[in-house]
Parts: C-alpha cells; sequence; structure tokens
C-alpha cells in the first residue's frame, strides 16, 4: 500500500479549497481523480449524489463508522458528518490515479497520520479572518449563526496550518493553484506532467 500516494486539499471553509482542487483535476484528468467524500447533509440544488459526495442517511453513515469503513470521518458541525471512506482511496487506485482528498483540517490530520510516507497535504490559507468572513457573505448562503460558526471554526483551523508539508497563501486564486500545482508535481515525481 505504500507505493499508493494521497493528495489532500484542506482549508477552513471559504479559503478557495475547492477552486484549487477543480484547478488540479481539470489540468491533471489522466493523473488525479476527485476523491468523493461521504456527508450525512442534504445535497444542495447543483450537487449530484456520487459525484459530489455520497449523501448518506445519519443511520447508515454511523453503520459504516461501526463497520470500520473510512479512513477519515467527523462531525463537522452539529449532526453533520463528513468522510473519506477507504473503498474510495481504493477505487482510484485501482483505476492506476492519485486520490485528491478536499477535506476538513481534522480529517486531513487523521490520514497525514495513517499514511505519513505517501500523503502530501495542502493547507489552503485565507489571506486574513476578515477576508475569509467577507468571501463566506458574498456566497449568500449563511445565516448570521452559520457564518460565526464558520468564522470561529476557520480561527481554529488556522492554528493547525503547520501540521501539513505546505502552506499556500490565497490572495491571488491563479498564484495559489501555481503553487499547488508546483507541489503536487514535485510530489509526484513527474516534472512536468502530461497533460
Amino acid at each position: 500500500m505504500s507505493d499508493h500516494k494521497i493528495i489532500i486539499i484542506t482549508a477552513p471553509s471559504g479559503a478557495g479549497k475547492t477552486s484549487i482542487t477543480r484547478y488540479l483535476l481539470e489540468k491533471y484528468p489522466h493523473n488525479l481523480a476527485f476523491s468523493v467524500s461521504a456527508a450525512t447533509r442534504n445535497p444542495r440544488s447543483y450537487e449530484k449524489d456520487g459525484m459530489d459526495y455520497y449523501f448518506l442517511t445519519l443511520e447508515s453513515f454511523k453503520q459504516k463508522i461501526q463497520h470500520n469503513a473510512f479512513v477519515e470521518w467527523e462531525m463537522v458541525y452539529e449532526g453533520k458528518y463528513y468522510g473519506t471512506l477507504k473503498s474510495e482511496l481504493e477505487r482510484i487506485w485501482q483505476a492506476g490515479k492519485t486520490p485528491l482528498l478536499d477535506i476538513e483540517v481534522k480529517g486531513a490530520i487523521h490520514i497525514r497520520e495513517q499514511y505519513p510516507e505517501s500523503t502530501l497535504a495542502l493547507f489552503i490559507e485565507p489571506p486574513s479572518v476578515d477576508e475569509l468572513r467577507r468571501r463566506l457573505e458574498m456566497r449568500g448562503t449563511e445565516t448570521i449563526e452559520s457564518l460565526m460558526a464558520r468564522v470561529n471554526k476557520a480561527s481554529y483551523e488556522i492554528s493547525f496550518k503547520h501540521h501539513f508539508d505546505r502552506i499556500i497563501v490565497n490572495d491571488d486564486l491563479q498564484k495559489a493553484c501555481r503553487e499547488a500545482e508546483a507541489a503536487v508535481t514535485a510530489f509526484l515525481g513527474m516534472g512536468q506532467i502530461p497533460r
């Protein structure tokens, strides 16, 4: 299993990890595959089951925890569970690709602990917590309470940034994407990856 590599993109909500993940997947479709996380929340209107997340009932998620089906999982917000299924990593490795995970900070730390030699973990840091709050407000998807919860959680998560291989400050998305790309190509030992 040690030759199976994993790439993790982690960040507080609103720091840009999804944009950077999409950039890397578009750039390297032959080398990387998106690791679909499991979640107990309801899908948003634009999300598809099995593509964006595996949307599970709370009951089903808890059964999978009991059967040790997750490489990492956590209750991110009250009653809302997220996790990475072992079967998802296996699916991607069997396809000859490297799983690219877009996951929460605590989950990222758990995976690094389990696969210390074969994981590249990138922490995407917002330029400031104020900028993060502004980005979340612009999304228009948060209530005042959920916005405050996310901002407080972000401040807490930023305190763990030194657990990761590389910290990329996302004050300019294109620059952050290029930095992530350089880290990924070096980690996969490809110099210039074929497109």
